[in-house]
């Protein structure tokens, strides 16, 4: 199994191509720096469901740039050269993986170095083929289990491979004030059916969230925040004589965020 990392976990998650292809690197890279154990690489698509509008915004920014899915996988592999270790999971719809065709996309993903797939639109119940093809190239396909999961919830688990995403809230996407009441509930019932580590995301985008769930889950999703503040800093990132400033300040804000997981790591 490809993802052998331990908890707790800090995963990012990016866009690729937002703002450009060149500052996605050289943003992986700056996660790494900051303490990340996976990073999540969103592949920008015209339909985003499970996305709200910050994330549908870089989206449409790194479509606009032309990524594609066969770019974004790519990038994987210029990260890899660029000095990025960590696993890296490609966060796709389904129908672009589709349309590239389920063999080319595995192997070209492979090829480039990444560690698993997370599909958020493909029912657990119809990801067979799929999981048993990722199987078959290393890559294991990441399951998500939502709060509406219910008696679904130990057949997801069950079958959990790398890491079992937890969907904090209903709805998408999106940086949140508060996070829900029964979260902790829903997270340690998650907890007694996995085999994996348990990671929870959706809404979470401030370092005191993190320190409240992190005695309930093995590690938190961070998207949203994130690409809010790729957003922000966009035009300093595009202007050479102040990428260097603005991915430190970056880099920065998202040491903030993995603050609270280094500190549970350190006081066991």
């Amino acid at each position: 199994m490809p993802l052998s990392v331990n908890p707790p976990l800090f995963i990012p998650f990016i866009v690729a191509g937002d703002p450009a292809p060149d500052v996605t690197i050289d943003l992986a890279l700056a996660l790494e720096e900051a303490g990340a154990d996976i990073l999540e690489l969103g592949v920008p698509y015209s339909d985003p469901l499970a996305d709200g509008p910050t994330i549908q915004r870089a989206a449409a920014r790194a479509l606009d740039g032309g990524m594609t899915l066969p770019k974004a996988i790519q990038l994987i592999g210029e990260m890899r050269k660029k000095g990025v270790n960590i696993p890296i999971i490609l966060f796709t719809y389904y129908n672009p993986v589709l349309q590239l065709g389920e063999e080319s996309f595995f192997a070209l993903a492979q090829e480039n170095g990444a560690d698993g797939v997370l599909i958020p639109d493909l029912p657990f119940e119809e990801s067979g083929p799929l999981r048993e093809l990722g199987e078959r190239f290393g890559l294991p396909l990441i399951s998500l289990v939502a709060p509406t999961s219910k008696q679904r919830i130990e057949r997801i688990a069950s079958a959990a491979q790398g890491f079992l995403y937890c969907v904090s809230s209903l709805g998408v996407t999106g940086v949140r004030e508060t996070l829900p009441e029964t979260l902790g509930d829903f997270l340690r019932e998650v907890k007694r059916h996995s085999r994996v580590p348990v990671a929870v995301g959706f809404g979470i985008s401030a370092p005191e969230q993190v320190a409240m769930l992190k005695e309930v889950c093995d590690g938190v999703v961070v998207g949203s925040a994130l690409v809010q503040k790729v957003e922000q800093l966009a035009p300093r990132l595009q202007a050479p004589d102040e990428r260097e400033a603005a991915v430190a300040e970056f880099s920065a804000y998202a040491r903030s965020l993995a603050a609270p997981l280094r500190e549970a790591y350190s006081s066991r």
